[in-house]
């Protein structure tokens, strides 16, 4: 192996990115194409790398430094992600992206805090038993609780569940009508569980951020409810938003910390 494959070096190998390029807070939408999106609602951007699907820009978010970089869709190309930004430093991650909700009351257009997820994907399965939680950094949810709040968007908080597969693997139909085992009773089976929302990432993001002792958290927009049968790309910046906003309420909470002398936020503590 040589230098510039060693996931050891300083600029990861997939990524292409060095400590230097970085924030200590990253966004992860999937598509790249959201990158220019998401750093339109910031001060400033500058992008440091743009390899494979991993697109990614540095700026400031109302005085505060963040980053953001696209993972592609699914959970081994995100895992990827996660891998090469801890290496150079990173210590919070924010998936913002789209998902279907499953809960009639949900609308298009309204965002899903995840604040565990259901890890039906393989990826997480290789660094820990299954049985292991995919739990979202309470920190990183209550600052994205508080950025939904304060920007004025709808927003559920609850349980998602992540799947390796777009159609089969979320209960649609494959080619020429395929039908998966399972698959007619997925969508109610989780409707019953109380699950809020699909998508492909967010559980085996949250799986290897605990397992390393990191911040994750994610945010999507609702862009189909397969109760209702709406479709609708609605709502596309307002994760980005959000995402960003909780970044730098992150930072003052985590000032606010260092004053304190405290290494949790709780509510005890304020913003203001």
């Amino acid at each position: 192996m040589n230098d510039s494959e060693d996931p050891n070096a300083e600029v990861q190998y997939h990524l292409e990115v060095g400590p230097e390029d970085l924030a200590d807070a990253v966004l992860l939408p999937g598509n790249p194409e959201r990158v220019d999106k998401v750093t339109a609602l910031w001060e400033d951007a500058e992008e440091k790398a743009y390899h494979r699907e991993y697109r990614t820009a540095t700026g400031i978010y109302d005085g505060t430094p963040i980053s953001v970089t696209s993972t592609g869709i699914g959970s081994p190309s995100a895992a990827i992600a996660v891998e090469e930004l801890a290496r150079v430093g990173v210590d919070t991650f924010i998936r913002v992206g789209s998902c279907g909700a499953i809960q009639p009351e949900m609308d298009v257009g309204d965002l899903v805090i995840t604040s565990g997820a259901v890890r039906q994907e393989g990826t997480s399965k290789e660094y820990v038993r299954e049985d292991y939680p995919a739990v979202a950094d309470h920190e990183v949810v209550s600052a994205l609780v508080a950025a939904a709040e304060r920007l004025g968007y709808d927003y559920h908080v609850g349980l998602t569940m992540s799947a390796d597969s777009f159609y089969a693997g979320q209960g649609r139909p494959g080619f020429e009508e395929f039908r998966a085992a399972g698959s007619d009773s997925l969508v109610e089976e989780l409707q019953n569980a109380n699950v809020k929302n699909i998508e492909m990432e967010a559980s085996a993001l949250l799986t290897i951020a605990n397992v390393y002792g990191l911040r994750a958290g994610a945010v999507c927009s609702v862009y189909a409810n397969r109760v209702t049968g709406e479709f609708r790309t609605e709502g596309e910046s307002r994760a980005a938003e959000v995402g960003s906003l909780a970044v730098h309420l992150l930072a003052k909470m985590d000032e606010v910390k260092r004053e304190a002398g405290v290494e949790q936020w709780h509510p005890g503590l304020s913003l203001d």
